[in-house]
């Protein structure tokens, strides 16, 4: 029995210490850090740019020759051979009829029944309508807006981390508010419980306190379940074991007092944002693919060079045959079939313009309703201390009272709802500025820079 004592014993202290390892203290700057190596956006972004720098190199490599080597052996038939040149010393005096019934019958007398040949070729382009020229030009830029597309990612992972890591903070807050006001609670139940016993209090407000005390404690069950689940989903964000339970920081959250003008943020979005510099680019690209689908009115000129061997048994063997010279390709046909291609390419011009200016506006009035949002929170902290402290005060006056039965239990009970409800505000508010602070600063395309810092 005193083993099984001293077994259990130890399953708790274990069981205490596992628990204790899986607490951790994680700044907001960790949180960062550890959603950028995890993020998968991050990496959609990575294999984007990877994708678009062998476009690159593929645009780039056609403009080295071109190399071609074939070969082969061949078995033939039994074929017919009528050879138009003399095989053999025929006589020099013999009339034509002869000439031809001689080199007929030699024709008649050999036997093929195999063939081998190798050819090696060399192209070399020079102009091909400068349809290589402006596709490497198209490659580049939408290299570039791929590079830029992915510094946006991260911006959005930051940001959408700061807004997870508010929610993990406000979750924790919540919580031990909830577990301070339940204690309050209890013991105001204690205290009228012993109030009831001598006769000093009416029952139905010790059940007002025991009502408000279920309250409290069905509002921390939701507490400790949001923090449960706040927590889990940060934890799969930043790659962290599920059940670890995260520590915020909480002067992470200090607000800053910027004193920008809704004018100047938006010269900074204007400047700074990725996105929009981006769709600058696929402009560009489009805009070179036009002029690449011009490339096909032009023919094509080029060098070329090549070696020739052959092998026919009892027929002829041919080796070194190197031919080289300048090539032009050019075909009539494109005359009326490049111009659809021509009008596509434009089409895809003028959407990605429109596109750009859709994004130019809309970026406008992302940056107002963050301004503006920022501007509220702001303003909102003030208030909510302001309100903290007048329900404070409220409490204790009306507390006072009470003890001095000048104010009613159920008097007593509403100052303290708005006490508990004034203290979340304030903790809330913030939260919510930092995190309008950051949103700002994404829309005004700063805000990687300002991580950096």
């Amino acid at each position: 029995m005193k083993t099984n004592y001293i077994a259990t014993m130890l399953l708790v202290l274990l069981a205490s210490n596992a628990m204790a390892q899986n607490t951790k203290q994680l700044s907001l700057n960790e949180a960062i850090s550890l959603s950028l190596q995890n993020s998968k956006d991050i990496k959609l972004s990575e294999a984007k740019i990877k994708e678009t720098t062998a476009s690159l190199h593929e645009a780039r490599d056609r403009r080295l020759p071109d190399v071609n080597i074939s070969g082969a052996y061949l078995r033939l038939a039994k074929p017919d051979i009528d050879l138009k040149v003399k095989l053999g010393g025929g006589s020099s005096s013999s009339g034509e009829s002869g000439s031809s019934s001689g080199s007929s019958s030699s024709a008649s007398s050999i036997s093929v029944n195999e063939a081998s040949y190798a050819m090696a070729s060399v192209s070399v382009p020079i102009f091909a309508g400068l349809k290589i020229q402006h596709g490497i030009e198209a490659a580049k830029y939408l290299k570039k807006a791929a590079t830029l597309d992915a510094q946006k990612d991260r911006e959005e992972v930051i940001a959408n981390t700061i807004a997870a890591y508010s929610n993990l903070y406000k979750a924790k807050a919540a919580l031990e508010i909830v577990k301070e006001n339940l204690k309050q609670s209890q013991n105001r139940v204690a205290d009228f419980t012993h109030l009831v016993d001598n006769g000093l209090m009416a029952k139905n407000d010790l059940l007002k306190a025991q009502l408000q005390q279920s309250n409290v404690e069905l509002a921390l069950l939701d507490a400790e379940n949001n923090w449960k689940i706040t927590y889990i989903s940060m934890n799969l964000m930043l790659g962290l074991p599920e059940q670890t339970e995260l520590v915020p920081d909480a002067d992470a959250f200090t607000p800053s007092a910027d004193i920008k003008t809704f004018e100047e943020w938006e010269n900074l979005a204007l400047q700074n944002r990725k996105d929009l510099e981006a769709m600058n680019w696929k402009v560009k690209a489009a805009s070179a693919g036009v002029k690449a689908a011009k490339g096909d009115y032009f023919p094509s000129l080029g060098l070329t060079g090549g070696y020739i061997a052959a092998d026919i048994p009892g027929i002829a063997t041919i080796t070194n045959v190197i031919n080289g010279g300048v090539g032009v390709k050019y075909s009539p046909s494109s005359l009326w079939k490049t111009g659809a291609k021509v009008a596509q390419s434009k089409a895809r011009l003028q959407e990605a313009e429109i596109s750009r200016d859709m994004m130019n506006d809309g970026l406008r009035l992302q940056v107002a309703q963050a301004y503006q949002n920022y501007l509220s929170n702001t303003k909102k902290i003030d208030v909510y201390a302001k309100a903290s402290e007048q329900a404070a005060e409220n409490y204790r006056i009306v507390n006072n009272k009470f003890g001095n039965s000048l104010a009613t239990p159920t008097d007593l009970l509403d100052a303290d709802v708005a006490q508990l409800q004034a203290q979340l505000n304030y903790a809330f508010s913030k939260a919510d500025a930092v995190v309008s602070y950051k949103k700002l600063l994404l829309m005004a395309g700063m805000l990687n820079e300002e991580t950096k810092q």
